[in-house]
């Protein structure tokens, strides 16, 4: 018989992967770190937490600490909040393409009437986290991570 035997594919699959959890991304953040996932097979690094690695879909993945260094791709300024952020308007949401590869979704730690198309392409590293309740969907406190401009 070619392949594997169905035992082993529901073996393999029953096994634990998760080598970084949300609750531990955040765990790193309140402690200065900002943590993602390296991939054992192809060697691709991914931020935020996932089962399987974006680039080739393998499950074995290792917990690994970023920079925090990165280039603002885009943003945008939040002055009409939804649900659960009334108290946080205005603030910056931004996309960080860090240093080591992967996206990183944010805060930018900056005045609103300064945000403007230059800040696209700026460099900027990891100085804090935000922290939110978020709408009724969410499960109570959360974080996520602010950036500064350095450059």
């Amino acid at each position: 018989m070619v392949g594997k035997e169905q035992e082993e594919i529901e073996k393999e699959l029953s096994k634990e992967y998760v080598a970084l959890t949300y609750a531990d991304y955040e765990v790193g953040l309140k402690g200065g770190k900002l943590l993602g996932l390296k991939c054992a097979a192809c060697g691709g690094i991914t931020c935020h937490p996932m089962p399987v690695c974006q680039w080739c879909s393998d499950r074995h993945l290792e917990k690994v600490e970023l920079s925090g260094d990165g280039e603002v791709t885009t943003f945008t300024v939040i002055r009409v909040a939804s649900e659960g952020f009334e108290d946080d308007v205005p603030y910056i949401p931004c996309l960080v393409k860090t240093k080591e590869g992967p996206c990183v979704i944010g805060r930018l730690d900056m005045a609103v009437e300064s945000a403007t198309q230059e800040v696209i392409g700026t460099q900027v590293k990891l100085d804090g986290i935000s922290t939110y309740n978020g709408d009724k969907f969410f499960s109570g406190e959360h974080v996520c991570p602010v950036f500064k401009i350095v450059g």
